[in-house]
């Protein structure tokens, strides 16, 4: 059981790391750094878009147009840490006491 709860804390960390990546290359994409027209670029920013995008089009619903700014990815970050850290984790530290 616990080496289970492992493996979903891997997975939730490595998801984490695809929300960040995805989010910069957002940036470097629309301050014309990397360029779509890119066949490898392209398909980049399709597969972090369709891993990211069921995960964020929910929060995006409830969370407030800030001008451009979107803090979406940020709000994610900060469920899935708590999600791993405190109710994981929680149930490592009971499944040994």
């Amino acid at each position: 059981m616990i080496a289970l709860i492992q493996f979903i804390g891997m997975v939730i960390g490595l998801y984490i790391w695809v929300i960040i990546a995805s989010a910069v290359l957002s940036w470097l994409i629309a301050f014309n750094v990397v360029n779509t027209q890119n066949r490898f670029v392209y398909l980049l920013a399709d597969t972090l878009h369709r891993l990211t995008e069921p995960a964020l089009r929910p929060l995006r619903r409830y969370v407030p147009d800030l001008g451009g700014i979107d803090i979406t990815p940020v709000i994610l970050i900060l469920l899935l840490i708590f999600l791993r850290d405190v109710v994981l984790f929680s149930w490592v530290a009971s499944a040994v006491i």
